[in-house]
């Protein structure tokens, strides 16, 4: 009998799903240190410097030439245009508040679309799937930002940081 087929034998028929956290590792092609996506990143990543020069120092980092963004699916709107949409959907009045004191790191997971106003600080969101250290988007106060369900990230703050959140119901699209 495959083994397959033994675990459901032994479960009644029933596969069993584990959440993320119990789940092995992704297989080497995509996460070892001769994985495809690692050399085709490295292979697209531009020289030193350059991403200065282009402007991607101020947020975010770029895999297989594309945004993180953009990837994750990740939205976010900055400046002016981030500052009217919060005060359209009245972010700071009715959203519920989170802060850090200080210097920390949180692995977290969306299980539903979550809209978030960074009030204060900033933040490195480093994506579960991200193949080095060096991928990984950056916010700062100013920014709002919709995180999509099922996205799974560590989230690196410097210093004292706070946002205001708004969980969204399945067809909002706010």
């Amino acid at each position: 009998m495959r083994p397959a087929a033994a675990a459901a034998a032994g479960t009644g028929g029933f596969h069993l799903v584990l959440p993320a956290a119990h789940r092995p590792p992704p297989p080497s092609s995509v996460r070892g240190s001769g994985g495809r996506l690692r050399a085709a990143a490295a292979a697209a990543a531009p020289p030193p410097g350059a991403a200065a020069a282009a402007g991607a120092g101020a947020g975010g980092g770029v895999l297989l030439g594309r945004p993180l963004e953009d990837v994750y699916k990740v939205r976010v709107l900055r400046g002016a245009a981030a500052r009217a949409r919060a005060e359209a959907l009245r972010a700071t009045e009715t959203w519920s508040s989170w802060r850090t004191g200080g210097r920390c790191r949180m692995a977290w997971d969306w299980q539903v679309d979550q809209l978030v106003y960074i009030v204060s600080g900033e933040v490195k969101v480093l994506p579960a799937g991200a193949v080095t250290g060096d991928h990984y988007m950056h916010f700062v106060a100013g920014d709002l930002v919709r995180y999509p369900r099922w996205f799974e990230a560590d989230l690196h703050f410097d210093g004292p940081y706070e946002e205001r959140y708004k969980f969204l119901a399945y067809g909002d699209d706010n």
